[in-house]
């Protein structure tokens, strides 16, 4: 755990070393006419390639077979994962994933298949992706499921663009007419930064509803909102269940009732689908369309910008409109098609179809018993993890959590730390931070999220240093403020990172004299 600060080490020969090769970028270890291959003599006659695609001021890194691997092989153990550390991401549900499930993906059957291959001759993996369907229309309480959608905020923007065509099509709309009086989407005050960025993408006006006292989304302001036809119509809210407070609404049949009663339709972000694996279907709240995480819930691999895969569930009235090419079955076996009002492609072929493959494995080992048993895992030790550190750490919300906890560090920022210092600190113990700053309306927000898959051992090591850090808090804030002082990195300056990102090496030019 103390890894120190590398450097660069001088040989008394005078030769300068990097003590630590895994900081050196493949540009760096290059060197001219080095290669990883070596090809067969030609056997036929050498043409030259044309002009038009040679691309000389392209400068790429000359290494060999061995230099190549020890390079990647050295990145990925610098890599932050699942499979070697604790990773409590709030909102992220950072779980293990079954190595067996790779396992199936892999197989040769799926692996090696076009997606342009006729559907006679891929029968097997539409018949998997038929049945994935069935299966998570099963447990969300849907009538159809669409498995194009390639990550979480695209099955979130599938999801409203076919409210959107819905809405046309039932109001009678002719094609690319807007309607007489604006659209809008309610927004809780807590959702994800994607809700409020989707429903302006599709068109609508975007309202915030605030939250209660209790975490719940404010019924008098929902209601308030739903009569004023100044605005426009409401045509949807958007709502993550649990919340991103780490709560249950306990309104949620009220709200959807509310909506239905104004003709308006219920989204549900189903980022946090964990805590109610087998407990209850969002269809039965009355939710009419939901997107899920595959790689949140379902355990398939997430994380880098990909892979992912975000399907979306609804309800009978919506299912014409799901995205192109959908699966069914017929007499003659399995075909995708075109549903008959389809908002058409969203995405190139099936989407994800390696993660498809690992959350049906992952659905398959289970069964209904043990999702139900990953909910219960994931509720239990949220809620172990709140009671472990309520006295330490100010707690928003005083009921019972669901599958995530939010915390606040505002009791530590008296000592003038910020939760920041604490989220740092936590680096030098060994642990990924959670989630912080979100949600945006719980003031230093700590955000936990421990999943089914940690051990008891695991997550009492944890919250052992939470402790440790709140008492360095009141006893030697400055450690927190320096912090972390065991990584090979210390901190960076986040805010130029993530204004003027530098995502590409650009060779080091000799400046022309004058």
């Amino acid at each position: 755990m103390q890894r120190l600060e590398a450097g660069p080490v001088r040989s008394a020969a005078g030769r300068t070393y990097d003590a630590d090769p895994g900081a050196l970028l493949s540009f760096d270890l290059s060197r001219p006419g080095r290669m990883g291959v070596s090809l067969p003599p030609l056997d036929v006659p050498e043409t030259p390639l044309p002009d038009a695609l040679r691309r000389d001021e392209l400068t790429l890194p000359e290494l060999s077979q061995l230099d190549v691997v020890r390079y990647f092989t050295r990145l990925s153990q610098r890599n932050w994962a699942v499979d070697t550390h604790f990773y409590p991401l709030g909102s992220c549900t950072m779980k293990y994933n079954p190595k067996v499930n790779d396992a199936m993906a892999a197989l040769p059957g799926f692996a090696d298949l076009h997606p342009e291959q006729d559907d006679t001759t891929v029968q097997g993996a539409l018949e998997l992706m038929w049945t994935l369907q069935q299966w998570l229309a099963e447990i969300t309480g849907m009538a159809a499921v669409s498995l194009v959608p390639a990550a979480g905020a695209h099955g979130e923007l599938s999801s409203i663009l076919l409210v959107r065509a819905y809405l046309d099509w039932y109001e009678g709309l002719p094609p690319g007419e807007q309607p007489p009086k604006p659209r809008r989407v309610l927004v809780p005050d807590s959702a994800h930064g994607t809700n409020p960025a989707t429903a302006a993408m599709a068109g609508f006006a975007v309202e915030s509803i605030p939250s209660d006292a209790d975490g719940n989304m404010d019924l008098r302001a929902l209601e308030s909102s739903l009569k004023d036809d100044t605005k426009g119509r409401v045509a949807a809210a958007m709502v993550t269940l649990p919340s991103t407070l780490g709560l249950f609404d306990r309104n949620i049949t009220r709200i959807a009732d509310l909506l239905h009663e104004h003709g308006a339709l219920l989204y549900g972000d189903g980022a946090n689908m964990n805590a109610m694996l087998g407990q209850v279907k969002p269809g039965d709240l009355g939710f009419d369309v939901l997107h899920l995480n595959l790689h949140k819930t379902f355990s398939t691999p997430h994380g880098g910008g990909g892979p992912g895969a975000g399907p979306i569930c609804v309800k009978e009235p919506l299912a014409p409109f799901l995205p192109s090419p959908h699966v069914r079955r017929t007499e003659r076996g399995f075909e995708r098609y075109r549903p008959e009002r389809s908002i058409g492609r969203i995405g190139s072929f099936q989407g994800n179809f390696g993660v498809l493959v690992r959350a049906y494995a992952y659905i398959r080992s289970l069964g209904a018993d043990g999702l139900r048993e990953v909910s219960e895992a994931a509720v239990l030790n949220a809620n172990y993890i709140q009671t472990r550190l309520a006295e330490a750490y100010r707690l928003p919300y005083r009921r019972r959590c669901m599958h995530e906890v939010v915390f606040s560090g505002s009791r530590q920022r008296a000592h003038g730390v910020r939760t920041l210092d604490i989220a740092k600190r936590l680096i030098d113990y060994g642990f990924h931070p959670p989630t912080i700053y979100f949600p945006l309306i719980v003031d230093e927000a700590l955000m936990i999220e421990p999943t089914e898959t940690e051990s008891l051992e695991t997550i009492d090591a944890f919250c052992d240093a939470m402790l440790a850090i709140a008492q360095e808090a009141e006893q030697s804030p400055e450690l927190l403020r320096e912090a972390p002082v065991r990584a090979p990195l210390r901190r960076l300056d986040e805010g130029t990172a993530a204004r003027k990102p530098d995502l590409r090496w650009r060779p080091q030019r000799s400046q022309e004299p004058g």
